[in-house]
C-alpha cells in the first residue's frame, strides 16, 4: 500500500509543477507581442499571446487607397495576427502540458 501511496504523491508533485509552468506560460503570453499586417505593412495590429488585439497602425499610403482598402487591409491584418498570436499560444502550451489536450487552456 506504501507504493500507491508513494506514486500518489509523484503524481500530486507533477501536477504541481505543471500547475506553476501554466501559470508562468500565461503570464509569458500576456507580455508576449506579435504583430499582424497586411498590404506590405502598411496596415499593423499587435496582439498579445492572449490572442488579444492591441494597437493598430494604419500609414497614409493606406487611407489614400480608400475606405474600402483600409477595410479589406484591417481584416487581413486581424486574420494575420491572430493566426500567429494562436500559434504561439499553442506552441506554448504544447511546451508545457507535452501535447496533453487539456480541458480549459485554449
Amino acid at each position: 500500500m506504501s507504493g500507491s501511496m508513494g506514486d500518489m504523491g509523484h503524481l500530486l508533485s507533477a501536477a504541481q509543477r505543471m500547475h506553476k509552468a501554466l501559470e508562468e506560460a500565461k503570464q509569458e503570453l500576456k507580455e508576449a507581442r506579435v504583430e499582424g499586417t497586411a498590404g506590405g505593412g502598411v496596415v499593423r495590429i499587435a496582439f498579445d499571446g492572449e490572442l488579444a488585439p492591441g494597437t493598430v497602425e494604419i500609414t497614409e499610403e493606406a487611407w489614400a487607397a480608400g475606405r474600402e482598402t483600409v477595410e479589406e487591409l484591417l481584416t487581413a491584418a486581424l486574420q494575420d495576427g491572430f493566426a500567429k498570436a494562436a500559434r504561439l499560444r499553442d506552441g506554448r502550451l504544447k511546451d508545457v502540458t507535452g501535447g496533453l489536450d487539456l480541458p480549459g487552456l485554449s
